[in-house]
C-alpha cells in the first residue's frame, strides 16, 4: 500500500476524505493541527475518525496561530457571526489567516519523512464560507511549489495535492460519506462546539452541514447544545 497524509480537521469533510484515501488502497496516516482554534473538540474528533475508518496513524502538531490572531477562531475578542451567512464578495471573520497553507505545509513535510507522494485535504469551494484558501487555485499553486521547494519534488516521482470534494456540494459529501460508512456522528464541525463536542447551531459551519444533511436526504445526526434545533 502506498502512503498518504490525510489532512483530518474532525468535521464533516475531512473525515470524507479519509475515507475516500482508504477506498482507493492508500495506508493513510492522518495529520490534525492544534492551531489555537477556539475549542479542541474537533480534534477529539478528529482522533474518533481516525481510528474508525482504519488511519495507520494519526499525529497532532501544534502550531500557535492564536499568538497573531486576526479570526474568530482564534481570538476571543472576535465574535463567530451566528444565524447569518458573510455576503457573497465578502470573506468572513471565521477566516483564519494562512490556516490551510500551513497546514499542507506541515502536510508535506511529513510526506517527505514518509516517503509519501500523496496528500489528501477536504477544502471545498462550492458549499463553503468563502475563504480564499478553499479555491482550485490554491491547491493548484500549492502542488507547483511542492514540486518546486522539496526533495520529493525534485528527485522524487512528486508530490500530488487531491482535493477530492473541491467541486460536490454539501449534499454530494453527505451521501459519498454514507456510501463509505462515514459515521457523521463521530464527527463535529462547529465553529463553537462546547467541550462535549455538540453544536451551536447557528455558526455558518452549522448552517451549511445541516444544509447538506437536508438536501441529500438523511437525517442530520448532529448533537446540537440547543435541544429545540
Amino acid at each position: 500500500m502506498k502512503n498518504a497524509v490525510v489532512l483530518v480537521s474532525g468535521g464533516m469533510d475531512s473525515a470524507v476524505v479519509l475515507a475516500m484515501a482508504r477506498e482507493q488502497g492508500f495506508a493513510v496516516h492522518a495529520l490534525s493541527v492544534r492551531y489555537g482554534q477556539r475549542h479542541t473538540s474537533e480534534l477529539d474528533a478528529a482522533d474518533r475518525v481516525a481510528r474508525s475508518l482504519g488511519a495507520v496513524a494519526h499525529k497532532t502538531v501544534n502550531v500557535d496561530l492564536a499568538s497573531i490572531g486576526g479570526s474568530a477562531l482564534t481570538d476571543e475578542a472576535i465574535e463567530v457571526p451566528l444565524d447569518h451567512p458573510a455576503a457573497a464578495d465578502e470573506i468572513p471573520v471565521t477566516y483564519v489567516p494562512a490556516r490551510n497553507t500551513i497546514m499542507l505545509s506541515v502536510a508535506l513535510g511529513w510526506a517527505e519523512v514518509l516517503g509519501a507522494a500523496d496528500i489528501f485535504c477536504g477544502v471545498n469551494a462550492v458549499d463553503y464560507s468563502g475563504y480564499p484558501d478553499c479555491r482550485p487555485e490554491f491547491i493548484e499553486a500549492f502542488e507547483r511549489l511542492a514540486n518546486l521547494a522539496t526533495r520529493a519534488g525534485v528527485e522524487g516521482a512528486g508530490i500530488r495535492v487531491h482535493a477530492p470534494l473541491q467541486h460536490m456540494s454539501k449534499a454530494d459529501i453527505a451521501r459519498e460519506g454514507l456510501r463509505l460508512g462515514v459515521d457523521f456522528a463521530e464527527t463535529v464541525s462547529c465553529y463553537q462546539a462546547d467541550a462535549e463536542g455538540r453544536a451551536c447551531g447557528h455558526c455558518d459551519a452549522c448552517r451549511l452541514r445541516a444544509e447538506g444533511f437536508a438536501a441529500a436526504g438523511v437525517a442530520d445526526p448532529t448533537r446540537y447544545v440547543d435541544h429545540l434545533r
